[in-house]
């Protein structure tokens, strides 16, 4: 009986070994897996460029930019940055195209725990806008209006003109004690491709 307990047991012990290893497998595969594989890529979406004389205003919205992660550290309070970049350039026969105009537009949110809002700010507008729901402040936050000054000297009858648009997440260095619980935090990063609209003028 002694002999056939400690057979019973080392088969156990084998198990528990191979149960153990598995579950070490799947968590490692958790913290090597990209990003995409948790959401969706973020991307820019719904362009519209408008004209106005030397003034040039292109709206843009980004689209897979929030994760749980993300909306979790916002009602923890921590300040979150998307900025986007915008870029006019023109067309040119074997050369470089040319930089004509650009822009960069910071848009911050955070939610203040007092009053129970969360403020939206775009950098360089002293007027912050407030709102109730975290779900019209991300609708907020995911919209984009640029303005871009086109030089006098530019000539707009020759050459293809087109915007390059791109949005990506700042860096946010969390609290210390906030590091633990948002263990994934680096998959919450984002940074889209150029998105590219012809302008006409």
């Amino acid at each position: 009986m002694t002999g056939y307990s400690c057979s019973m047991s080392s088969s156990g012990s084998s198990i528990a070994r191979r149960a153990l290893a598995l579950v070490l497998i799947f968590l490692t595969g958790l913290v090597l897996l990209p990003a995409a594989a948790f959401a969706r890529e973020a991307q820019i979406s719904d362009v519209l460029v408008t004209n106005q004389g030397e003034a040039m205003t292109v709206f843009a919205r980004v689209t897979n930019c929030f994760t749980r992660d993300m909306e979790s550290a916002i009602m923890a309070g921590v300040p979150t940055t998307f900025t986007f970049l915008v870029n006019l350039y023109r067309e040119r026969n074997y050369w470089p195209d040319k930089k004509i105009a650009a822009a960069v537009v910071r848009q911050t949110i955070k939610y203040d725990n007092v009053k129970k809002v969360f403020v939206v700010t775009t950098a360089g507008n002293k007027n912050a806008t407030a709102f109730q729901d975290l779900e019209s402040a991300k609708r907020a936050m995911a919209e984009m209006t640029a303005q871009l000054y086109i030089p006098r000297n530019v000539d707009r009858r020759q050459g293809v003109f087109y915007a390059l648009i791109k949005a990506k997440l700042d860096k946010v260095r969390l609290p210390l004690y906030m590091e633990y619980i948002f263990f994934f935090v680096s998959l919450w990063d984002f940074e889209t491709d150029w998105y590219r609209k012809e302008v006409a003028f």
